[in-house]
């Protein structure tokens, strides 16, 4: 397939890139390079520079002709959302509405679209599947669950088919170390572990330490990017094969505390880590973790680099690497 990849520069995108690519496919990446990098672009691709808001970027890059598109140009921190709404409302809903309308436009009847476990809000019973209730306690959230519901109508009214893939918590680097671009400004945990294991950051900052579980932190269901990636692509056949829409989780079923996730950095990158609690962030549920049976069930999609220990090293490999330049 052609394949266009809104945000393929970025750490999600570009680890979905190298997917398509290792697989055959024709891959052009759109993106404004605000948070993606010229280190993650791939000699194979087609570049193409522009902005989601601005429909004439779109239209454009669309008229070259494409079998499908990959979006994943949202903004996607949790706490910044409820203290900038206005960003995100601009960026996600207003954004996508651009991609919708450019695609309908142009004829494109596939789409992938990076949602986010951030719909559910808290848990009503764990694991999280999808009938779980939505009820997003973020702004993110509700933004990524409103485009599911954009989505949703354009299925109806301009026959798109797409596949919503509600992630838990991406972590980790591409398992080959083919990918060296690190994220700019990170705001999840793991990056935020890397860079004081690297010297770049004095400590890490854990958001609350009084939650109702073991260690009294967060538990998080951490998926590695590269099984992220395999998901789009699995998805992206599912929905093309059969013709018809999907809304899945894409997530390990396993949960781990912040504590558990730093006391693990420490043994694997031999740096000391340090931490600091501070009152909790608004909207943040004490425990989020996945059942992806419908994944599975589906499509074949089982993750296969999830562990923690490999979530921690390949994330240290890109780390170390790159230490003098960060």
């Amino acid at each position: 397939m052609n394949i266009l990849i809104i945000g393929g520069a970025g750490y999600i995108g570009s680890h979905v890139a190298r997917e398509m690519l290792d697989h055959g496919h024709r891959v052009t990446i759109f993106d404004n390079f605000s948070s993606g990098l010229e280190q993650n672009v791939f000699p194979e691709e087609t570049v193409v520079r522009g902005d989601i808001l601005h429909p004439g970027d779109l239209g454009a890059a669309l008229e070259s002709g494409f079998d499908a598109l990959v979006h994943l140009a949202a903004f996607k921190a949790a706490g910044e959302s409820m203290v900038k709404p206005e960003k995100y409302s601009v960026n996600n809903i207003t954004g996508t509405l651009n991609i919708l309308n450019a695609a309908a436009e142009a004829g494109i009847r596939r789409i992938v679209f990076s949602s986010s476990a951030a719909v559910y809000g808290e848990p009503v019973y764990l694991p999280i599947d999808e009938k779980h209730p939505v009820n997003p306690a973020n702004y993110y959230g509700f933004t990524k669950l409103e485009i599911e519901r954009f989505l949703g109508w354009y299925e109806k009214l301009r026959g798109i088919r797409f596949a919503a893939l509600r992630y838990f918590n991406a972590a980790g680097y591409d398992v080959q170390g083919r990918i060296a671009g690190l994220e700019k400004n990170p705001a999840n945990l793991l990056p935020l572990v890397m860079e004081a294991a690297v010297g770049k950051r004095a400590e890490v900052h854990i958001f609350g330490s009084d939650y109702d579980t073991p260690d009294g932190t967060c538990i998080r269901d951490y998926i590695h990017v590269s099984d992220l990636a395999a998901g789009h692509l699995a998805a992206l056949d599912y929905i093309a094969a059969q013709d018809t829409s999907v809304t899945v989780n894409l997530g390990s079923g396993a949960g781990l505390s912040v504590l558990e996730m730093v006391q693990a950095a420490r043994k694997i990158t031999g740096a000391a880590i340090p931490v600091r609690f501070v009152g909790r962030r608004a909207g943040d549920p004490a425990r989020l973790t996945s059942s992806a049976d419908l994944a599975r069930n589906l499509f074949g999609w089982t993750p296969r680099h999830s562990d923690p220990d490999t979530l921690i090293r390949t994330s240290w490999n890109a780390y170390n690497k790159q230490k003098e330049n960060i």
